[in-house]
């Protein structure tokens, strides 16, 4: 079975406990604050990802990390991915559940690249905005791009609306080239 298959599976799992137990904002906060962990600390990475380090070991090393910063219910899902050699999943399993906490719960991740930072009441704006044209909840997160030049782009899951200054002058120098080639 493929490691995308596998994942989704550990993910919805998750989901569904995180859900009986209205946790799910909570599970979402500590699998990314593990996997931002992980990622940060290459030392820590490598013991996990290391194969003649006993499981037990690995097990104990996050437990002595995280136990107090963690809910029970994600700890036991970091130990059964260990437990089974899968810890290297982590981060897709933090993807899925994301993804599927979006879906069950109405909300979409935007992601804001302007020229310039904007103002909370434009970021607000801009997401009530997007909030109506896609029926959903919008978390955003905002970058600061100079490359744009002005306007801005947002990314919705796979979805880009660009209305950015950099994005219109790549347009219109296209048209000029399908133009010339007439």
């Amino acid at each position: 079975m493929s490691d995308i298959v596998v994942a989704k599976r550990y993910a919805k799992a998750l989901f569904e406990a995180a859900k009986e137990q209205n946790a799910v904002a909570q599970v979402e906060t500590e699998l990314t604050e593990i996997v931002q962990t992980i990622q940060d600390h290459a030392e820590l990475r490598s013991v996990l990802d290391h194969p003649n380090i006993d499981v037990p070991a690995k097990r104990q090393l996050l437990s002595n990390i995280f136990a107090d910063r963690i809910s029970p219910l994600v700890m036991n899902t970091i130990k059964l991915l260990i437990d089974r050699r899968r810890q290297s999943l982590l981060p897709i399993v933090l993807s899925d559940f994301v993804q599927i906490s979006n879906e069950s719960l109405g909300q979409a991740d935007a992601t804001i690249y302007t020229a310039l930072p904007l103002s909370e009441v434009q970021v607000k704006e801009i997401a009530d905005n997007f909030s109506r044209m896609t029926g959903k909840q919008i978390r955003v997160q905002t970058v600061v791009d100079p490359s744009l030049l002005g306007g801005i782009t947002v990314r919705i899951g796979d979805r880009l609306y660009d209305g950015s200054l950099a994005g219109k002058l790549e347009r219109l120098e296209k048209s000029l080239k399908q133009a010339q080639a007439m």
